[in-house]
Protein backbone atom coordinates (compact mmCIF):
# COMPACT_ATOMS: atom_id res chain seq x y z
CA UNK A 1 0.00 0.00 0.00
CA UNK A 2 2.53 2.82 -0.96
CA UNK A 3 1.17 5.53 -2.43
CA UNK A 4 2.13 8.88 -3.30
CA UNK A 5 5.95 10.77 -2.67
CA UNK A 6 6.61 10.76 -6.46
CA UNK A 7 8.29 13.92 -5.94
CA UNK A 8 10.76 12.23 -3.50
CA UNK A 9 11.28 9.66 -5.72
CA UNK A 10 12.31 11.72 -8.97
CA UNK A 11 14.04 13.42 -6.70
CA UNK A 12 15.96 10.29 -6.10
CA UNK A 13 16.24 8.69 -9.26
CA UNK A 14 17.67 11.38 -11.06
CA UNK A 15 20.87 10.92 -8.39
CA UNK A 16 21.42 7.17 -10.92
CA UNK A 17 21.35 10.52 -13.90
CA UNK A 18 25.37 11.20 -12.21
CA UNK A 19 28.42 9.63 -12.73
CA UNK A 20 29.21 10.03 -9.17
CA UNK A 21 28.34 7.99 -5.87
CA UNK A 22 25.74 9.94 -3.33
CA UNK A 23 25.17 10.31 -0.05
CA UNK A 24 21.68 11.07 1.07
CA UNK A 25 19.92 11.61 4.28
CA UNK A 26 16.56 10.75 5.25
CA UNK A 27 14.59 11.87 7.74
CA UNK A 28 10.97 12.38 9.53
CA UNK A 29 8.56 11.37 11.84
CA UNK A 30 8.26 7.52 13.09
CA UNK A 31 5.97 5.70 11.38
CA UNK A 32 6.19 8.13 8.49
CA UNK A 33 7.45 5.42 5.67
CA UNK A 34 11.02 6.46 5.14
CA UNK A 35 12.57 3.00 5.07
CA UNK A 36 9.32 1.56 2.65
CA UNK A 37 10.21 5.36 0.61
CA UNK A 38 13.96 4.06 -0.15
CA UNK A 39 12.84 0.32 -1.03
CA UNK A 40 10.90 1.65 -3.28
CA UNK A 41 13.00 3.62 -5.12
CA UNK A 42 15.62 0.86 -5.26
CA UNK A 43 12.75 -0.78 -6.85
CA UNK A 44 12.02 1.26 -9.60
CA UNK A 45 15.36 2.47 -10.03
CA UNK A 46 15.99 -1.33 -10.76
CA UNK A 47 19.02 -1.35 -7.85
CA UNK A 48 20.28 -3.99 -5.91
CA UNK A 49 19.15 -3.38 -2.50
CA UNK A 50 20.99 -3.66 0.86
CA UNK A 51 19.31 -2.88 4.40
CA UNK A 52 20.51 -2.96 7.44
CA UNK A 53 19.07 -1.44 10.88
CA UNK A 54 20.10 -0.75 13.77
CA UNK A 55 19.44 -2.59 16.58
CA UNK A 56 17.57 -1.04 19.28
CA UNK A 57 19.64 -0.08 22.59
CA UNK A 58 18.39 -2.11 25.80
CA UNK A 59 19.90 -2.92 28.69
CA UNK A 60 22.98 -4.92 29.00
CA UNK A 61 23.43 -4.68 24.87
CA UNK A 62 26.64 -3.45 23.90
CA UNK A 63 28.77 -1.84 20.81
CA UNK A 64 29.88 -5.53 19.93
CA UNK A 65 25.90 -6.53 19.58
CA UNK A 66 25.53 -3.82 17.30
CA UNK A 67 28.73 -5.19 15.18
CA UNK A 68 27.50 -8.35 15.40
CA UNK A 69 24.13 -7.34 14.15
CA UNK A 70 25.29 -5.30 11.42
CA UNK A 71 27.41 -8.75 9.94
CA UNK A 72 24.43 -11.00 10.56
CA UNK A 73 22.17 -8.37 7.87
CA UNK A 74 24.67 -8.30 5.42
CA UNK A 75 25.72 -11.86 5.11
CA UNK A 76 22.18 -12.55 4.86
CA UNK A 77 21.89 -10.35 1.98
CA UNK A 78 25.28 -10.74 0.07
CA UNK A 79 26.47 -14.36 1.69
CA UNK A 80 29.63 -12.39 2.72
CA UNK A 81 31.01 -13.70 6.10
CA UNK A 82 28.87 -13.97 9.60
CA UNK A 83 32.02 -13.21 11.79
CA UNK A 84 31.54 -9.62 13.62
CA UNK A 85 33.25 -7.07 12.75
CA UNK A 86 36.44 -5.86 15.39
CA UNK A 87 34.93 -2.00 14.73
CA UNK A 88 33.02 0.06 12.55
CA UNK A 89 35.60 0.62 10.12
CA UNK A 90 36.00 -2.67 9.26
CA UNK A 91 31.96 -3.17 9.37
CA UNK A 92 31.61 -0.40 6.99
CA UNK A 93 34.56 -1.78 4.72
CA UNK A 94 33.48 -5.05 4.59
CA UNK A 95 30.13 -3.52 3.31
CA UNK A 96 31.57 -1.42 0.79
CA UNK A 97 33.51 -4.90 -0.31
CA UNK A 98 29.67 -6.57 -1.13
CA UNK A 99 29.16 -3.09 -3.87
CA UNK A 100 29.63 -4.52 -7.16
CA UNK A 101 29.90 -1.60 -9.91
CA UNK A 102 28.40 -3.55 -12.54
CA UNK A 103 24.74 -2.54 -11.38
CA UNK A 104 22.78 0.15 -9.68
CA UNK A 105 23.10 -0.12 -5.98
CA UNK A 106 20.78 1.60 -2.77
CA UNK A 107 22.45 0.79 0.13
CA UNK A 108 20.43 1.97 3.66
CA UNK A 109 21.52 2.29 7.08
CA UNK A 110 18.38 2.15 8.69
CA UNK A 111 17.97 3.57 12.53
CA UNK A 112 21.05 4.76 11.91
CA UNK A 113 21.29 6.71 15.79
CA UNK A 114 20.40 3.40 17.16
CA UNK A 115 23.57 1.61 15.19
CA UNK A 116 25.77 4.65 16.33
CA UNK A 117 24.37 4.24 20.33
CA UNK A 118 27.28 2.77 22.14
CA UNK A 119 30.04 4.30 19.63
CA UNK A 120 30.65 8.09 19.99
CA UNK A 121 33.06 7.88 17.00
CA UNK A 122 30.92 6.14 14.63
CA UNK A 123 30.05 9.57 12.64
CA UNK A 124 33.38 10.33 11.99
CA UNK A 125 34.20 6.57 11.50
CA UNK A 126 31.31 6.78 8.61
CA UNK A 127 32.60 9.77 6.96
CA UNK A 128 36.15 7.98 6.96
CA UNK A 129 34.28 5.08 5.20
CA UNK A 130 32.43 7.14 2.87
CA UNK A 131 35.45 9.02 1.83
CA UNK A 132 37.70 5.75 1.34
CA UNK A 133 35.78 3.56 0.36
CA UNK A 134 31.61 4.40 -0.65
CA UNK A 135 32.38 7.40 -2.80
CA UNK A 136 34.78 5.26 -4.63
CA UNK A 137 31.09 3.77 -6.28
CA UNK A 138 30.11 5.95 -8.85
CA UNK A 139 26.70 3.56 -9.23
CA UNK A 140 25.96 3.52 -5.57
CA UNK A 141 23.38 5.71 -3.46
CA UNK A 142 24.19 5.34 0.18
CA UNK A 143 21.49 6.52 2.22
CA UNK A 144 21.44 7.40 6.17
CA UNK A 145 17.98 7.02 7.66
CA UNK A 146 16.50 7.30 11.12
CA UNK A 147 13.21 8.53 12.88
CA UNK A 148 15.89 10.16 15.67
CA UNK A 149 16.38 13.59 13.41
CA UNK A 150 17.96 15.21 16.01
CA UNK A 151 20.70 12.71 15.70
CA UNK A 152 21.35 12.53 12.12
CA UNK A 153 21.36 17.01 12.14
CA UNK A 154 23.56 17.14 14.89
CA UNK A 155 26.22 14.24 13.92
CA UNK A 156 25.66 14.13 9.90
CA UNK A 157 24.05 17.40 8.72
CA UNK A 158 25.50 19.93 10.87
CA UNK A 159 28.86 18.48 11.35
CA UNK A 160 31.77 20.03 9.74
CA UNK A 161 33.29 17.01 8.74
CA UNK A 162 30.64 15.79 5.95
CA UNK A 163 30.36 19.65 4.49
CA UNK A 164 29.97 19.07 0.84
CA UNK A 165 29.57 15.35 1.00
CA UNK A 166 25.81 15.11 0.87
CA UNK A 167 24.31 15.53 -2.58
CA UNK A 168 20.09 15.57 -0.88
CA UNK A 169 18.58 16.08 2.42
CA UNK A 170 14.89 14.10 2.78
CA UNK A 171 12.53 15.45 5.19
CA UNK A 172 9.40 12.50 4.73
CA UNK A 173 6.46 14.61 5.71
CA UNK A 174 2.88 13.07 6.09
CA UNK A 175 0.96 12.07 2.98
CA UNK A 176 -0.99 14.24 1.17
CA UNK A 177 -4.57 14.10 1.92
CA UNK A 178 -5.47 12.85 -1.70
CA UNK A 179 -3.08 10.02 -0.89
CA UNK A 180 -4.27 9.39 2.52
CA UNK A 181 -7.85 8.90 1.06
CA UNK A 182 -6.61 5.58 -1.34
CA UNK A 183 -6.69 3.84 1.81
CA UNK A 184 -10.58 3.44 1.77
CA UNK A 185 -9.84 2.22 -1.60
CA UNK A 186 -13.60 2.41 -4.02
CA UNK A 187 -15.06 2.88 -0.73
CA UNK A 188 -14.27 6.21 -0.33
CA UNK A 189 -16.74 7.40 -2.53
CA UNK A 190 -19.52 5.82 -1.54
CA UNK A 191 -19.07 6.65 2.31
CA UNK A 192 -19.85 9.85 4.07
CA UNK A 193 -17.06 12.20 3.94
CA UNK A 194 -17.33 13.11 7.88
CA UNK A 195 -15.48 9.48 8.17
CA UNK A 196 -13.05 9.77 6.79
CA UNK A 197 -12.09 13.40 8.67
CA UNK A 198 -12.49 11.72 11.52
CA UNK A 199 -10.39 9.60 11.56
CA UNK A 200 -8.23 11.45 9.36
CA UNK A 201 -8.14 14.11 12.57
CA UNK A 202 -6.49 11.17 14.46
CA UNK A 203 -4.01 9.40 12.25
CA UNK A 204 -3.07 12.36 9.75
CA UNK A 205 -1.17 11.49 7.00
CA UNK A 206 1.04 8.71 8.78
CA UNK A 207 1.15 5.74 6.55
CA UNK A 208 1.53 3.18 9.29
CA UNK A 209 -1.72 4.11 10.73
CA UNK A 210 -4.00 4.45 7.11
CA UNK A 211 -2.61 0.91 6.64
CA UNK A 212 -5.07 -0.62 9.56
CA UNK A 213 -8.07 1.58 8.21
CA UNK A 214 -10.85 -0.80 7.46
CA UNK A 215 -12.80 0.97 4.50
CA UNK A 216 -16.21 -0.50 5.32
CA UNK A 217 -15.71 0.01 9.06
CA UNK A 218 -17.34 3.50 10.41
CA UNK A 219 -14.83 5.52 12.44
CA UNK A 220 -16.17 5.20 15.39
CA UNK A 221 -15.23 1.23 14.56
CA UNK A 222 -11.92 2.12 13.51
CA UNK A 223 -10.79 4.29 16.10
CA UNK A 224 -12.56 1.93 18.84
CA UNK A 225 -10.21 -0.67 17.40
CA UNK A 226 -7.11 1.16 16.60
CA UNK A 227 -7.22 3.50 19.84
CA UNK A 228 -9.41 1.81 22.92
CA UNK A 229 -8.59 -1.92 22.62
CA UNK A 230 -5.66 -3.58 24.95
CA UNK A 231 -2.53 -3.43 22.88
CA UNK A 232 -4.11 -2.18 20.13
CA UNK A 233 -1.90 0.31 17.68
CA UNK A 234 -2.64 3.41 18.80
CA UNK A 235 -2.91 2.81 22.59
CA UNK A 236 0.62 1.61 22.39
CA UNK A 237 2.34 3.30 19.70
CA UNK A 238 2.64 6.87 22.00
CA UNK A 239 5.14 5.65 24.48
CA UNK A 240 7.55 3.62 21.81
CA UNK A 241 7.26 6.83 19.37
CA UNK A 242 8.38 9.37 22.20
CA UNK A 243 10.85 7.18 23.13
CA UNK A 244 12.66 6.37 20.54
CA UNK A 245 13.03 9.72 19.22
CA UNK A 246 13.18 11.87 21.94
CA UNK A 247 16.77 11.65 23.35
CA UNK A 248 17.39 14.94 25.59
CA UNK A 249 15.32 15.40 28.61
CA UNK A 250 12.18 13.06 27.60
CA UNK A 251 10.35 13.76 30.65
CA UNK A 252 11.38 17.43 30.53
CA UNK A 253 10.00 17.63 26.57
CA UNK A 254 6.86 15.58 27.37
CA UNK A 255 5.54 18.36 29.56
CA UNK A 256 6.36 21.01 27.28
CA UNK A 257 4.23 19.08 24.46
CA UNK A 258 1.11 18.64 26.82
CA UNK A 259 1.48 22.44 26.82
CA UNK A 260 0.63 22.54 23.84
CA UNK A 261 -2.72 20.32 23.37
CA UNK A 262 -5.13 22.96 23.47
CA UNK A 263 -3.14 25.19 20.62
CA UNK A 264 -0.50 26.64 19.82
CA UNK A 265 1.70 29.04 21.74
CA UNK A 266 4.92 30.94 22.15
CA UNK A 267 7.56 29.82 24.10
CA UNK A 268 7.22 32.55 26.54
CA UNK A 269 3.80 31.49 26.77
CA UNK A 270 4.87 28.19 27.29
CA UNK A 271 7.29 29.12 29.99
CA UNK A 272 4.58 31.11 31.64
CA UNK A 273 2.02 28.03 31.93
CA UNK A 274 4.65 26.10 33.16
CA UNK A 275 5.73 28.39 35.71
CA UNK A 276 9.44 28.56 34.41
CA UNK A 277 11.68 30.67 33.22
CA UNK A 278 11.89 31.01 29.52
CA UNK A 279 15.25 29.75 28.52
CA UNK A 280 17.07 27.41 26.63
CA UNK A 281 15.53 24.14 28.06
CA UNK A 282 12.25 24.97 26.31
CA UNK A 283 14.20 25.82 23.05
CA UNK A 284 15.94 22.14 23.16
CA UNK A 285 12.65 20.69 23.94
CA UNK A 286 10.86 22.37 21.16
CA UNK A 287 13.76 21.78 18.93
CA UNK A 288 13.61 18.23 19.21
CA UNK A 289 10.20 17.98 18.72
CA UNK A 290 10.16 19.94 15.58
CA UNK A 291 13.09 17.81 14.30
CA UNK A 292 10.70 14.62 15.15
CA UNK A 293 7.76 15.71 13.24
CA UNK A 294 5.49 16.34 16.36
CA UNK A 295 5.55 19.77 16.15
CA UNK A 296 5.80 22.61 14.48
CA UNK A 297 7.12 26.45 14.31
CA UNK A 298 4.76 28.64 12.90
CA UNK A 299 6.17 32.37 12.47
CA UNK A 300 6.33 33.22 8.93
CA UNK A 301 6.48 37.00 7.71
CA UNK A 302 4.90 40.17 9.57
CA UNK A 303 2.56 41.41 7.27
CA UNK A 304 3.11 45.20 8.68
CA UNK A 305 6.87 45.12 7.66
CA UNK A 306 6.96 42.30 5.07
CA UNK A 307 9.81 40.49 7.66
CA UNK A 308 9.88 37.67 9.44
CA UNK A 309 7.91 37.39 12.18
CA UNK A 310 9.28 38.19 15.61
CA UNK A 311 7.13 36.33 17.52
CA UNK A 312 7.36 32.25 16.91
CA UNK A 313 4.56 29.92 18.20
CA UNK A 314 4.70 26.35 18.22
CA UNK A 315 1.72 23.94 17.17
CA UNK A 316 1.04 20.38 17.76
CA UNK A 317 0.74 19.29 13.93
CA UNK A 318 0.70 15.89 14.99
CA UNK A 319 -2.76 15.13 14.91
CA UNK A 320 -2.28 11.48 16.48
CA UNK A 321 -0.27 12.66 19.07
CA UNK A 322 -2.98 15.31 20.30
CA UNK A 323 -6.01 12.58 20.46
CA UNK A 324 -3.66 10.07 22.03
CA UNK A 325 -2.64 13.07 25.35
CA UNK A 326 -6.15 13.93 24.94
CA UNK A 327 -8.09 10.83 25.00
CA UNK A 328 -6.30 7.48 24.83
CA UNK A 329 -3.46 8.38 27.94
CA UNK A 330 -6.34 9.49 30.48
CA UNK A 331 -8.07 6.45 29.74
CA UNK A 332 -4.88 3.91 29.53
CA UNK A 333 -6.00 1.94 33.01
CA UNK A 334 -9.66 0.94 31.74
CA UNK A 335 -8.02 0.37 27.68
CA UNK A 336 -5.81 -2.32 29.14
CA UNK A 337 -8.39 -3.93 31.35
CA UNK A 338 -11.11 -4.03 28.06
CA UNK A 339 -13.44 -1.60 29.97
CA UNK A 340 -13.56 1.23 27.78
CA UNK A 341 -15.74 1.89 24.71
CA UNK A 342 -15.99 4.96 22.67
CA UNK A 343 -19.41 5.29 21.73
CA UNK A 344 -19.72 8.18 20.06
CA UNK A 345 -17.20 11.04 18.71
CA UNK A 346 -19.44 13.46 20.26
CA UNK A 347 -19.46 11.68 23.28
CA UNK A 348 -15.87 12.67 24.21
CA UNK A 349 -15.09 15.42 26.06
CA UNK A 350 -14.04 18.68 24.15
CA UNK A 351 -14.40 16.64 20.84
CA UNK A 352 -15.72 19.94 19.18
CA UNK A 353 -12.50 22.05 20.00
CA UNK A 354 -10.01 19.02 19.39
CA UNK A 355 -11.90 18.12 16.16
CA UNK A 356 -11.30 22.39 15.23
CA UNK A 357 -7.73 22.32 16.07
CA UNK A 358 -7.23 18.84 14.06
CA UNK A 359 -8.93 20.00 11.13
CA UNK A 360 -7.38 23.30 10.94
CA UNK A 361 -3.91 20.87 11.36
CA UNK A 362 -4.74 19.11 8.00
CA UNK A 363 -5.44 22.03 6.52
CA UNK A 364 -2.24 23.88 7.34
CA UNK A 365 -0.17 21.03 7.41
CA UNK A 366 -1.47 20.82 3.10
CA UNK A 367 -0.94 24.27 2.50
CA UNK A 368 0.40 23.46 -0.60
CA UNK A 369 -2.18 21.99 -2.14
CA UNK A 370 -4.32 25.31 -1.14
CA UNK A 371 -2.34 27.45 -3.48
CA UNK A 372 -4.29 26.34 -6.74
CA UNK A 373 -7.74 26.90 -5.52
CA UNK A 374 -6.57 30.21 -3.62
CA UNK A 375 -5.87 31.30 -7.24
CA UNK A 376 -1.80 31.39 -6.38
CA UNK A 377 -0.94 28.53 -8.70
CA UNK A 378 2.07 30.81 -10.26
CA UNK A 379 2.71 33.55 -7.66
CA UNK A 380 5.68 33.64 -5.46
CA UNK A 381 4.11 32.81 -2.02
CA UNK A 382 6.59 34.25 0.82
CA UNK A 383 5.02 33.15 3.68
CA UNK A 384 2.04 30.72 4.61
CA UNK A 385 1.54 30.92 8.63
CA UNK A 386 -1.21 30.56 11.14
CA UNK A 387 -1.19 34.09 12.20
CA UNK A 388 -1.35 35.84 15.60
CA UNK A 389 -0.67 39.42 16.95
CA UNK A 390 -1.27 40.30 21.11
CA UNK A 391 -3.30 42.89 22.40
CA UNK A 392 -1.65 45.82 23.84
CA UNK A 393 -2.36 48.41 26.38
CA UNK A 394 -2.67 51.48 24.21
CA UNK A 395 -5.89 49.89 23.22
CA UNK A 396 -4.55 47.55 19.98
CA UNK A 397 -6.32 44.62 19.70
CA UNK A 398 -5.84 41.18 19.36
CA UNK A 399 -6.46 38.69 16.23
CA UNK A 400 -5.75 35.33 15.10
CA UNK A 401 -6.30 34.14 11.53
CA UNK A 402 -6.26 30.60 10.84
CA UNK A 403 -3.47 30.87 7.76
CA UNK A 404 -2.36 33.69 6.28
CA UNK A 405 -1.31 33.31 2.69
CA UNK A 406 1.44 36.26 1.36
CA UNK A 407 2.89 37.53 -1.58
CA UNK A 408 5.05 40.57 -2.62
CA UNK A 409 1.53 42.17 -3.44
CA UNK A 410 -1.03 40.56 -1.75
CA UNK A 411 -1.60 38.97 1.54
CA UNK A 412 -4.55 36.13 1.85
CA UNK A 413 -6.56 36.02 5.11
CA UNK A 414 -8.22 32.34 5.40
CA UNK A 415 -10.77 31.18 7.76
CA UNK A 416 -10.72 27.33 8.72
CA UNK A 417 -14.29 25.76 9.81
CA UNK A 418 -15.65 23.09 10.52
CA UNK A 419 -19.19 22.66 11.78
CA UNK A 420 -22.79 21.36 10.66
CA UNK A 421 -24.08 24.55 9.72
CA UNK A 422 -22.06 27.54 8.45
CA UNK A 423 -24.12 30.88 7.98
CA UNK A 424 -23.07 34.27 7.48
CA UNK A 425 -21.37 34.79 10.85
CA UNK A 426 -18.68 33.58 9.22
CA UNK A 427 -18.64 36.27 7.19
CA UNK A 428 -18.39 38.52 9.85
CA UNK A 429 -15.48 36.84 11.98
CA UNK A 430 -12.98 37.43 8.98
CA UNK A 431 -14.18 41.08 8.20
CA UNK A 432 -13.33 42.05 11.61
CA UNK A 433 -9.67 39.78 11.44
CA UNK A 434 -8.66 41.81 8.14
CA UNK A 435 -9.80 44.91 9.67
CA UNK A 436 -7.19 44.30 12.79
CA UNK A 437 -4.46 42.51 10.63
CA UNK A 438 -2.14 45.40 9.79
CA UNK A 439 -0.32 45.20 6.03
CA UNK A 440 2.21 47.60 4.42
CA UNK A 441 0.97 50.13 1.64
CA UNK A 442 0.57 48.81 -2.14
CA UNK A 443 -0.78 45.48 -0.19
CA UNK A 444 -3.86 43.96 -1.60
CA UNK A 445 -6.47 41.98 0.47
CA UNK A 446 -8.11 38.37 0.21
CA UNK A 447 -10.44 36.06 2.22
CA UNK A 448 -10.72 32.57 1.40
CA UNK A 449 -12.65 29.90 3.43
CA UNK A 450 -12.09 26.35 3.68
CA UNK A 451 -14.93 24.85 4.81
CA UNK A 452 -16.33 21.03 5.75
CA UNK A 453 -19.92 20.76 6.69
CA UNK A 454 -23.99 23.02 5.43
CA UNK A 455 -22.73 26.52 3.92
CA UNK A 456 -25.21 28.59 4.03
CA UNK A 457 -25.92 29.79 0.56
CA UNK A 458 -25.60 33.60 1.30
CA UNK A 459 -22.33 33.02 2.21
CA UNK A 460 -21.62 31.97 -1.15
CA UNK A 461 -23.70 34.80 -2.78
CA UNK A 462 -22.90 37.62 -0.46
CA UNK A 463 -19.30 37.57 -2.82
CA UNK A 464 -17.11 38.69 0.23
CA UNK A 465 -14.69 35.78 0.49
CA UNK A 466 -12.67 35.57 -3.05
CA UNK A 467 -12.63 31.50 -2.60
CA UNK A 468 -14.65 29.39 -0.84
CA UNK A 469 -13.25 26.08 -0.76
CA UNK A 470 -14.99 22.43 -0.43
CA UNK A 471 -13.04 20.71 2.30
CA UNK A 472 -13.61 17.53 -0.34
CA UNK A 473 -11.34 19.37 -2.93
CA UNK A 474 -8.35 18.69 -0.33
CA UNK A 475 -9.81 15.51 0.33
CA UNK A 476 -9.80 14.72 -4.19
CA UNK A 477 -13.33 13.12 -3.67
Amino acid sequence: MFYGRNDILDRLMSLFKKRTSSLVTCRGRRRIGKSTLIEVFAQRADARFIKIEGLKPRPKLSNADELANFAAQLAAQTGCETTPPANWLNAFIRLAREIDDSQRTVVLLDEVSWMAYYDNMFSGTLKIAWDNYFKKHPRLVFVVCGSVSTWIRDNIIEDGSFYGRRSLDIIVPELPLSECVKFWGKTASRIDRREIIDVLSVTGGVPRYLEEIEPGATAVENLNRLCFLPKSLLREDFDEMFSDVIIRQPMFTATVMRSLVDGAHSVTEIAKSLGLEKGGRISEALSQLEEAGIVASDSGKNPESGKDARMVKYRLRDNYSRFYLRYIEPEKAAIDKGTFALGSLDSLDGWDSVMGLAFENLVVNNVRDLMVPLGLGTAHVTSAAPYSRVGSRNGRRGVQADLLVQTRRSMCVVEVKRQREIGRDVIDEVEEKVRRIPHRDGISVRTALVYEGHLAPIVEADGYFDAVIPFRTLLGV
